[in-house]
């Protein structure tokens, strides 16, 4: 008996994939093995994400693999889940949550508050561009797209004083030392889902029953209260979008950013954990007020 993992190539995803197969073990005493998927959105690294379709690119092919029967499950970085699965497609565990905040990682080591006017920094997010300009609006944004590692390298070879990460993805890839700077989720706001793991899996699926072992309740709590978020107000990759949320005791405490005709509009809500989803369209149609 063995489970059969999806995931993408990038290293990144293999290491996520990897702390999934440890816990099934853990939970199961199952032995897992990965099925490395090549993403459309891995292929397409010279345009970004918004103008090619957005989350879902690296997604689709994955779920083929699991139509196809070639695996029983796949693991995803939550960001990249769509608000919609497509049809006969569950999220069965949403088992960890790592670090949510995004980062600044410097190449000369100068930290972001000691950027020189008219800075190049790189990043292909419109949610991350958005939230720098609201920062520092002399900054010059650049485009950057492909896993860690490509990153760090354009940053160097294309002269960048720095690029915004996310802190999850480095500390997974024990990369934290290059870390300049971390930002305050509350201020600069993290990308729905970010630094979560998502299993997903046929809705008919044999192994089922053994992967929602690995469902984590508080972290499914606030990821989903951030989806619903997200899905009342349609927003992905090509939206300005971003949540902060915290639970605390019974308590869930969202923060909210949305671009509303060209102004982003901040606005937070708090309420009953229990209420997670009721919550993030609240906060959504609290933002739409204005």
């Amino acid at each position: 008996m063995e489970i059969i993992i999806a995931t993408r190539k990038s290293k990144l995803a293999q290491v996520q994939a990897d702390r999934v197969i440890e816990l099934i073990k853990e939970k199961n005493n199952i032995s897992s093995k990965k099925l490395l998927v090549v993403t459309e959105g891995d292929k397409r690294l010279d345009v970004t994400l918004s103008k090619i379709g957005g989350k879902g690119l690296f997604v689709k092919e994955i779920e083929y693999a699991l139509l196809n029967k070639e695996a029983h499950a796949a693991v995803h970085s939550m960001k990249d889940v769509p608000f919609q699965l497509p049809k006969g497609f569950k999220l069965l565990a949403i088992p960890e949550r790592e670090d949510i905040r995004d980062v600044f990682v410097s190449r000369n080591n100068i930290p972001f508050e000691e950027l020189k006017e008219g800075a190049v920094v790189g990043t292909s997010s419109i949610r991350r561009a958005a939230m720098l300009r609201e920062i520092r609006k002399d900054l010059k944004i650049v485009p950057i797209r492909g896993n860690v590692q490509t990153r760090l390298e354009k940053m160097k070879n294309e002269n960048m004083d720095g690029i915004i990460l996310a802190a999850a993805g480095l500390k997974r890839l024990n990369m934290e030392e290059i870390i300049t700077d971390y930002f305050d989720p509350k201020i600069f706001l993290p990308a729905i889902g970010q630094g979560a793991l998502g299993i997903e899996a046929l809705e008919d699926g044999e192994y089922n029953p053994y992967l929602k072992k690995l469902d984590n309740k508080e972290v499914r709590i606030a990821v989903e209260a951030e989806r619903s978020f997200m899905k009342a107000l349609n927003g992905g990759c090509h939206t300005v979008i971003g949540v902060y949320s915290e639970i605390k005791g019974n308590d869930l405490y969202m923060i909210g950013i949305f671009d509303i005709g060209g102004k982003i509009v901040k606005k937070d809500i708090l309420g009953n954990r229990e209420d997670n989803i009721e919550l993030g369209i609240k906060l959504a149609k609290k933002i739409v007020k204005g």
